[in-house]
């Protein structure tokens, strides 16, 4: 949480997950992972990040990268700053006590329709963006494989690839899964993202191409092929700010 807190506010590099990730492997799967809690600042909040969009490629990390159990605090998937004043402290915190309102979740509940009548088309997307990869973590069995982070090899081999962008795989069986995200919420970037030689030959994928297909995708469906030729793979990633691809290879 510290560091991908740190990572979203600009204040670090993303080449910093890669070590606490590193650091935390033998316990991981039994860390709860979080962008909020009631102790910690909204995403939303003016202490944290402004703008909960800004929070989703952290999401995507933290409920990707390992098995560990994934929470979300409620209210976080609709943008909730806890911008109130609750009569101590800064407003940037939800507060335990009964007293409290949480207004983006009272509109979600719409009056008990419980159907979200009342949000805002922004805040619609963005609990469909938490549905749609939530719902993907509980039926991927691939998040409950192996992990391979592949973001310092294109580090140092891969142009335009950068410190605000970060990248890995998962996998099991037939399974297999590269996560890419982009952690900068005003520019895009684009790259031949490249998989080591080594995480090729592990997925016995022989020379030729391969479909890619983005799970978090909801609009019109973007063609990416996966090209290995001689044992080296690349695949062209064009990413949008704060966006994120969770790419299935096909078989």
């Amino acid at each position: 949480y510290d560091t991908l807190k740190k990572v979203l506010a600009g204040e670090a590099s993303t080449d910093r997950i890669t070590g606490i990730q590193q650091e935390l492997a033998d316990i991981s799967g039994h860390m709860l992972h979080f962008m909020e809690n009631h102790d910690e600042q909204r995403i939303a909040s003016s202490g944290f990040a402004g703008d909960a969009r800004k929070g989703k490629p952290a999401m995507v990390v933290s409920a990707t990268i390992d098995g560990g159990p994934v929470m979300v605090y409620f209210g976080q998937e609709v943008g909730e700053p806890a911008a109130g004043d609750a009569g101590f402290g800064s407003a940037t915190r939800t507060t335990i006590f009964d007293y409290w309102g949480v207004p983006h979740h009272v509109r979600w509940m719409n009056d008990g329709a419980f159907d979200g009548g009342q949000l805002t088309p922004e805040e619609k997307e963005l609990r469909e963006f938490y549905r749609r990869l939530l719902n993907f973590t509980l039926g991927s069995k691939a998040l409950t494989g192996e992990y391979r982070e592949i973001h310092t090899y294109n580090r140092h081999h891969t142009e335009w690839y950068n410190d605000r962008v970060f990248s890995f795989a998962r996998w099991k069986g037939d399974e297999r899964l590269i996560v890419v995200v982009n952690f900068d919420a005003s520019e895009a970037f684009g790259f031949e993202l490249q998989l080591p030689a080594d995480l090729v030959a592990g997925w016995g994928l022989d020379d030729g191409s391969y479909t890619l297909t983005d799970q978090m995708n909801t609009g019109t469906p973007v063609i990416r092929v996966l090209r290995v030729d001689h044992g080296n793979a690349r695949v062209r990633i064009d990413i949008d700010p704060l966006g994120s691809l969770i790419l299935s290879v096909g078989t």
